[in-house]
C-alpha cells in the first residue's frame, strides 16, 4: 500500500487482507484532521469494501492486480472521492453513504465525480468511467438511477464484474492516475482571475485551452496590428453562455505583451494599458474581492462600466489610460435613454454606451482596441433591447469612422454593412465550458424563456418586457407553434440531463435550500445561494427582505468567496 497527496492506494490482492488499523493510520496521514464522523464512516465502510474486493479476486484472479484508491482528492479542489477502483480498462467511482435510501443530492454527487474525471482526467479519456453509489445500510439493492449505479454493499462484487472492461487498451496505471499532471480541471472564473492577476498567465487547462486559446491569440494578433498600423479596432467575440468569453477577456487584459505596445503619454507609459469592464456589478465585486491581495483593492484590471462611463463621459478632455477596453456582455450595453436615466442626463444630450466607448477609444493616442464580448440572446433588462446593432451604429455615427476596423464572427457581418469588417471564425465560441459538456443548456433556457413569454403575452397582455422578448428575441431553435414547444423542451431537457447537467425545479424554497446544503456539504469550494432583486415585490412573502437597506448590506465578494463560517457571512 502507498500514500500520496491524491489519496491512499493498494492493489486488490493486498487491500482485501490489510489490517483496518493500518489503513486508518495511513488515511489519517492523507486527510488532515478527519474528525470523528469521518473516522466512524471509515470503520463502517472500509471492511465492506475489503470483503467485496476479496470476493471478486476469489472468482477472478487477474483482478488481484487492480488498484483501490481511497480518499482521492481532486487536484485544485477540496473534494475527495470515497473510493476509486482502477479496473483493467475501466474506472469505477464509488461514493458511500451511511443510509438505506440515497437522496437526490447523493446521486448527483456521485455522478459529478464521474463526470469530472471523465471530462478532465487524462487516464479517463478513452476509458469507461462508472459512478457507483453505495447506501451502506441497504440490503439486496441494485438499480440504475440516471447514470449512477445504486448498489447495496453485498452486491458490489457482482456489479464490478459487470462493469469491468477488458478491451485492448492498456490497464489503468495507478502511478499515472495519481500524478498531478493527469488531472487538469477548468479553474473557476475567480480562480483564473486570481492567477491571471498574480502571474499574468493562465493555468494550462486542456479543455479551456482547446476552447479559448485560438480566440485569445486572435485578439492578441488584432491588438498587435492595431499598434503597428496605428488603427482603432472594434472586435466582437461571441459565444454561448459559459463558453469562456469572460475568461478570454481576462486573459487579454492581463497580457504582458500589451505593456510593450503601449504609447507613452506626458506622464509616461500607462501602468495598466488594458481594462476589463462589466455592467454586472456582482461580478465586478467578486473579482475585485478575490484579487484584493494583489493590490489596488483588486480593481486595477477590473472595473464597473457605470463608474467608467461617469468618469470619462462627464469630462470629454479626460483621456483613458488604456489601449485595450474589454466590455463584458456587450449585447446588454445601455441605449441612450437608459444612459440618461442612469446618469441623470437629459435624454436629448445622452449617448448610448457603445457611442461613448467609441468616443473614449478615439481619445486614446495613436491606437485603441475595443473588445465587445457578446453573449447571444441575453438582453434581459430595460435599456438593453437594442443589442449588438448599437455598436455598429456607434462606429457608423463617428466622425472618425474611417479610422475604424471591425473584426468579428461571420454571423455579425450584415449588422456592420458599410464598415471595414473582417470575418474571423476564431471569434466565435460555441461550446460551454462551465456546464460540464452540457452544450445545450443555453438553448433550453432560451426556449423556456421564449415559451413563457408567449404564454404570458396570451394571459397577461400588459406584460410589456416579456412581450418584447417574445417579439424581438425569440430563438430560432424551436418551431414557432407554441403548442409544440413543451415537447421539444422536454426532449432537450432529457438530453441535457444525460450529459450530466442537472435541471431541478421546486416550488419550495426550503426544499431547494435543503437540497443544496446536502448536495454540497462536502465541497467547501461550492457556492450557492439566492440573490434577490430589489424590484421584486413578491419576495417578502417568502421571508426574503429585498428593500433598499437589505440589498445595500449584501457584500457580493464575501458572500461568494468566503465560507459560511466567516464572521458576518450570510447563510442560505
Amino acid at each position: 500500500m502507498t500514500e500520496a497527496v491524491r489519496g491512499w492506494n493498494s492493489i486488490f490482492e493486498t487491500f482485501r487482507s490489510d489490517e483496518l488499523g493500518e489503513i486508518l493510520a495511513a488515511l489519517r496521514r492523507v486527510v488532515d484532521n478527519p474528525g470523528k464522523p469521518q473516522e466512524r464512516a471509515w470503520r463502517e465502510s472500509i471492511p465492506k469494501l475489503q470483503r467485496e474486493v476479496g470476493e471478486l479476486v476469489a472468482v477472478d484472479a487477474p483482478s488481484g492486480t487492480y488498484t483501490a484508491v481511497l480518499e482521492y482528492q481532486l487536484p485544485l479542489e477540496y473534494r475527495r472521492v470515497d473510493a476509486i477502483f482502477l479496473m483493467h480498462d475501466a474506472v469505477v467511482v464509488i461514493e458511500l453513504k451511511g443510509k438505506r435510501e440515497p437522496s437526490l443530492a447523493d446521486i448527483d454527487q456521485a455522478q459529478a465525480y464521474a463526470r469530472d474525471l471523465r471530462a478532465y482526467h487524462a487516464e479517463c479519456e478513452v476509458r469507461e468511467v462508472h459512478a457507483v453509489l453505495i447506501p451502506t445500510l441497504a440490503k439486496d439493492v441494485t438499480a440504475l438511477r440516471g447514470e449512477v449505479h445504486v448498489c447495496s454493499p453485498e452486491l458490489l462484487d457482482k456489479l464490478l464484474m459487470k462493469l469491468n472492461s477488458k478491451k485492448a487498451n492498456a490497464a489503468v496505471d495507478p502511478v499515472r492516475f495519481l500524478s498531478e499532471e493527469a488531472y487538469r480541471p477548468l479553474p473557476t472564473l475567480v480562480r483564473a482571475a486570481r492567477e491571471l492577476f498574480a502571474t499574468g498567465e493562465l493555468r494550462r487547462v486542456k479543455r479551456a485551452a482547446a476552447a479559448t486559446e485560438r480566440a485569445t491569440e486572435a485578439l492578441l494578433q488584432i491588438v498587435r496590428e492595431a499598434a503597428s498600423q496605428r488603427r482603432r479596432k472594434l472586435v466582437l467575440l461571441s459565444g454561448v453562455p459559459g463558453a469562456g468569453k469572460t475568461l478570454v477577456g481576462l486573459r487579454l487584459v492581463h497580457s504582458h505583451e500589451i505593456d510593450q505596445l503601449a504609447v507613452a503619454r506626458a506622464e509616461g507609459l500607462p501602468t495598466a494599458p488594458a481594462v476589463f469592464l462589466s455592467g454586472n456589478g456582482p461580478l465586478v465585486e467578486v473579482l475585485s474581492y478575490e484579487l484584493r491581495d494583489a493590490g489596488g483593492n483588486g480593481r486595477t484590471f477590473v472595473r464597473g462600466v457605470k463608474k467608467y462611463v461617469e468618469r470619462y463621459g462627464k469630462n470629454p478632455r479626460l483621456v483613458p489610460p488604456e489601449h485595450v477596453l474589454v466590455y463584458d456582455e456587450a449585447q446588454r450595453a445601455f441605449d441612450a435613454a437608459m444612459v440618461a436615466e442612469t446618469h441623470g442626463q437629459d435624454v436629448a444630450d445622452a449617448k448610448s454606451e457603445p457611442e461613448l466607448f467609441i468616443e473614449f477609444a478615439e481619445r486614446v493616442p495613436e491606437w485603441c482596441v475595443v473588445v465587445a464580448l457578446v453573449g447571444t440572446g441575453q438582453e434581459i433588462h430595460k435599456g438593453e433591447e437594442a443589442g449588438i446593432g448599437q455598436w455598429a451604429r456607434a462606429v457608423q455615427a463617428s466622425p472618425r469612422a474611417a479610422e475604424w476596423d471591425v473584426h468579428g464572427p461571420v454571423g455579425f457581418a450584415d449588422d456592420f454593412e458599410g464598415l471595414r469588417y473582417t470575418r474571423d471564425v476564431d471569434l466565435s465560441l460555441d461550446k460551454s465550458l462551465r456546464s460540464h459538456l452540457a452544450f445545450e443548456v443555453h438553448r433550453f433556457v432560451a426556449g423556456l424563456v421564449s415559451f413563457a413569454a408567449e404564454e404570458s403575452q396570451i394571459g397577461h397582455p400588459s406584460a410589456a418586457p416579456l412581450e418584447l422578448v417574445a417579439a424581438e428575441h425569440r430563438p430560432s431553435y424551436f418551431s414557432p407553434a407554441p403548442s409544440s414547444r413543451p415537447r421539444e423542451l422536454q426532449i432537450l431537457a432529457q438530453k441535457i440531463a444525460r450529459d450530466g447537467h442537472h435541471l431541478r425545479i421546486s416550488r419550495s424554497l426550503d426544499a431547494a435550500k435543503a437540497y443544496l446544503r446536502d448536495r454540497y456539504e462536502e465541497d467547501p469550494n461550492a457556492r450557492y445561494g439566492l440573490i434577490s432583486s430589489s424590484r421584486d415585490r413578491d419576495l417578502v412573502t417568502f421571508g426574503i427582505n429585498n428593500d433598499y437597506q437589505s440589498t445595500k448590506r449584501v457584500k457580493y465578494g464575501p458572500w461568494y468567496g468566503d465560507d459560511e463560517q466567516t464572521p458576518g457571512q450570510m447563510s442560505c
